[in-house]
Protein backbone atom coordinates (compact mmCIF):
# COMPACT_ATOMS: atom_id res chain seq x y z
CA UNK A 1 0.00 0.00 0.00
CA UNK A 2 1.21 3.48 -0.81
CA UNK A 3 1.99 5.94 2.05
CA UNK A 4 -0.48 8.44 2.63
CA UNK A 5 -0.31 11.72 0.84
CA UNK A 6 -3.99 13.10 1.27
CA UNK A 7 -5.30 14.52 4.11
CA UNK A 8 -8.29 13.08 5.98
CA UNK A 9 -11.58 14.63 5.40
CA UNK A 10 -13.09 16.25 8.37
CA UNK A 11 -16.14 17.74 7.13
CA UNK A 12 -18.34 14.95 9.10
CA UNK A 13 -16.06 15.21 12.18
CA UNK A 14 -15.74 19.05 12.98
CA UNK A 15 -18.51 19.86 14.39
CA UNK A 16 -20.93 18.96 17.53
CA UNK A 17 -23.91 18.78 14.95
CA UNK A 18 -22.14 16.18 12.35
CA UNK A 19 -24.24 13.55 11.85
CA UNK A 20 -22.05 10.56 13.33
CA UNK A 21 -23.41 8.12 10.84
CA UNK A 22 -22.03 10.59 8.28
CA UNK A 23 -18.38 10.43 9.98
CA UNK A 24 -18.20 6.71 9.82
CA UNK A 25 -16.22 6.71 6.19
CA UNK A 26 -13.95 9.87 7.46
CA UNK A 27 -13.13 7.66 10.26
CA UNK A 28 -12.44 4.09 8.69
CA UNK A 29 -9.88 6.50 6.13
CA UNK A 30 -7.91 7.71 8.65
CA UNK A 31 -7.81 4.72 10.74
CA UNK A 32 -6.42 3.28 7.49
CA UNK A 33 -4.14 5.74 6.37
CA UNK A 34 -2.82 5.52 10.53
CA UNK A 35 -2.50 1.79 9.52
CA UNK A 36 -0.53 2.37 6.77
CA UNK A 37 1.38 4.57 8.42
CA UNK A 38 2.04 2.06 11.34
CA UNK A 39 2.87 -1.00 8.41
CA UNK A 40 5.29 1.36 6.64
CA UNK A 41 7.65 2.33 9.29
CA UNK A 42 11.11 2.00 8.69
CA UNK A 43 10.60 0.63 5.24
CA UNK A 44 11.05 2.96 2.10
CA UNK A 45 9.07 5.42 1.05
CA UNK A 46 7.80 5.35 4.79
CA UNK A 47 8.60 7.25 7.87
CA UNK A 48 11.82 6.54 9.58
CA UNK A 49 10.99 6.13 13.83
CA UNK A 50 13.31 7.79 16.91
CA UNK A 51 14.40 5.60 19.07
CA UNK A 52 14.71 5.25 22.70
CA UNK A 53 17.23 8.20 22.59
CA UNK A 54 14.98 10.64 19.90
CA UNK A 55 17.54 9.27 17.50
CA UNK A 56 16.79 7.56 13.93
CA UNK A 57 18.22 4.24 14.42
CA UNK A 58 21.63 3.65 12.02
CA UNK A 59 19.17 0.70 10.50
CA UNK A 60 17.09 3.32 8.81
CA UNK A 61 19.85 5.42 7.42
CA UNK A 62 20.75 4.55 4.13
CA UNK A 63 24.89 3.57 3.81
CA UNK A 64 25.04 6.66 0.77
CA UNK A 65 23.08 9.56 0.25
CA UNK A 66 22.59 10.55 -3.46
CA UNK A 67 21.94 14.41 -4.19
CA UNK A 68 20.40 15.83 -7.31
CA UNK A 69 22.21 19.42 -5.84
CA UNK A 70 24.37 20.41 -3.32
CA UNK A 71 24.31 18.26 0.07
CA UNK A 72 24.82 20.18 3.27
CA UNK A 73 24.99 19.10 6.32
CA UNK A 74 24.54 21.65 8.79
CA UNK A 75 24.63 20.11 12.74
CA UNK A 76 22.93 22.90 15.41
CA UNK A 77 26.81 22.55 17.06
CA UNK A 78 28.45 23.56 13.49
CA UNK A 79 30.32 20.06 13.98
CA UNK A 80 30.83 17.33 11.27
CA UNK A 81 32.18 14.29 12.55
CA UNK A 82 33.53 11.71 10.27
CA UNK A 83 34.40 8.51 12.39
CA UNK A 84 37.85 6.48 10.45
CA UNK A 85 37.64 7.63 7.01
CA UNK A 86 36.70 10.32 4.92
CA UNK A 87 36.79 9.17 1.18
CA UNK A 88 36.79 11.67 -1.64
CA UNK A 89 36.70 11.18 -5.40
CA UNK A 90 39.64 12.85 -7.11
CA UNK A 91 39.43 15.29 -9.66
CA UNK A 92 42.16 16.43 -12.28
CA UNK A 93 43.46 19.19 -12.11
CA UNK A 94 41.73 21.01 -14.91
CA UNK A 95 38.67 19.59 -13.73
CA UNK A 96 39.47 21.72 -10.18
CA UNK A 97 39.95 24.72 -11.76
CA UNK A 98 36.32 24.72 -13.51
CA UNK A 99 34.38 24.37 -11.03
CA UNK A 100 32.10 26.64 -10.21
CA UNK A 101 30.52 28.42 -6.80
CA UNK A 102 33.75 27.56 -4.83
CA UNK A 103 33.82 29.06 -1.42
CA UNK A 104 36.24 29.89 1.05
CA UNK A 105 37.09 25.99 2.55
CA UNK A 106 36.25 23.79 0.50
CA UNK A 107 38.73 20.85 -0.16
CA UNK A 108 39.33 18.34 -3.04
CA UNK A 109 41.76 15.77 -4.14
CA UNK A 110 43.45 16.42 -7.16
CA UNK A 111 45.03 13.39 -9.44
CA UNK A 112 47.40 14.99 -10.87
CA UNK A 113 47.92 18.20 -8.25
CA UNK A 114 51.27 17.78 -6.94
CA UNK A 115 53.54 16.85 -10.46
CA UNK A 116 51.50 14.03 -11.25
CA UNK A 117 50.69 13.00 -7.58
CA UNK A 118 47.32 13.00 -5.69
CA UNK A 119 47.30 16.15 -3.33
CA UNK A 120 44.90 17.70 -1.61
CA UNK A 121 43.17 21.77 -2.18
CA UNK A 122 41.79 23.82 -0.23
CA UNK A 123 40.22 27.14 -1.92
CA UNK A 124 40.73 29.80 -0.20
CA UNK A 125 38.13 32.58 -1.72
CA UNK A 126 40.22 33.10 -4.84
CA UNK A 127 42.15 30.09 -5.98
CA UNK A 128 42.92 25.84 -5.04
CA UNK A 129 45.78 26.16 -3.02
CA UNK A 130 47.52 22.88 -3.01
CA UNK A 131 48.11 20.90 0.51
CA UNK A 132 51.76 19.44 0.54
CA UNK A 133 51.35 15.88 1.23
CA UNK A 134 54.71 14.65 3.92
CA UNK A 135 56.23 11.03 4.09
CA UNK A 136 53.90 8.04 3.20
CA UNK A 137 52.63 6.73 6.96
CA UNK A 138 53.94 3.96 8.43
CA UNK A 139 54.59 1.97 11.58
CA UNK A 140 57.36 4.08 13.25
CA UNK A 141 56.42 7.32 11.24
CA UNK A 142 56.48 9.95 13.86
CA UNK A 143 53.50 12.84 13.47
CA UNK A 144 55.43 16.43 12.88
CA UNK A 145 55.85 18.61 16.22
CA UNK A 146 53.54 21.05 14.55
CA UNK A 147 50.94 18.77 13.95
CA UNK A 148 48.05 17.55 16.10
CA UNK A 149 45.85 15.07 15.96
Amino acid sequence: MAFPTAQVSTTNLDSSTDDPSAARADLLDAVQKLNTIIDEANAALGVALLNSSGKISATAIPNSLTSSGTLQLKPSNGVVSVSDILRMNTLTTAETLALVGSQAGDMVMVSDGDSGEITLAVYNGSQWRRIELMNAISDDSTIPPNFSN
